[in-house]
């Protein structure tokens, strides 16, 4: 075991194994069974240490979720927003393909409709990964692809939530098909509302 000066003197590589560790349980166990103590052990830092770091498992669970590498992925700028649309289903697919980051992902949303503090958490992951992607949306408005007030926020929900429902739910395989016909009726959605480029403004 490590005591609290340990932890400090390893810095990010010492939060990292922490943080595997929690979304290791998490995947494994759920939010019920999951616990410092189990953390602890996992991760070979005594309880009390963690403790001091994150007074609770929820906040714990928050900094992992937003800092792990484990759920991060680049944003690809392909030109366009249906190809950056298209490259950012790949990504989510990607995660979701994987055994152990679909199961810290089901865990999440199973434990956010059971606890509150668990809905928080989820909560505040999907906002700070929407602010994440804001620079695909910025770029769209730049290029004209979207109106300056455009909220991004239905979009990636409509994305992230049908990949999600494919996946989770229905345990369906997604195919290219599949892919270009959701964000084929997203641009459809996007284009009815984005300016012409060069034309006046209403």
């Amino acid at each position: 075991m490590k005591d609290r000066r340990d932890l400090e003197a390893g810095g990010p590589r010492r939060k990292a194994e922490i943080f595997t560790a929690a979304l290791d349980l998490l995947g494994g166990l759920g939010y019920d069974s999951l616990t410092i103590e189990g953390v602890a052990q996992r991760s070979g830092v005594n309880k009390t240490t963690i403790y001091r770091w994150w007074p609770s498992k929820s906040e714990l669970l928050r900094d992992a979720l937003l800092h792990s590498h484990l759920l991060q992925f680049e944003l690809a700028d392909t030109g366009s927003l249906h190809g950056d649309l298209t490259a950012l289903a790949e990504r989510v697919l990607a995660l979701l393909d994987d055994e152990h980051r679909r199961a810290v992902i089901e865990a999440a949303l199973v434990g956010a409709v059971r606890h509150q503090a668990m809905r928080e958490l989820v909560v505040s992951f999907l906002d700070d990964r929407l602010g994440r992607h804001q620079p695909v949306f910025e770029r769209a408005v730049a290029r004209g692809e979207l109106p300056p007030d455009a909220d991004p926020a239905p979009l990636v929900d409509a994305m992230a939530g049908a990949l999600w429902l494919r996946i989770l739910v229905r345990r369906g395989e997604v195919t290219g098909t599949y892919t270009r016909d959701l964000i084929g009726l997203l641009m459809e959605g996007v284009t009815r509302t984005a300016p012409t480029p060069g034309a006046p403004a209403p």
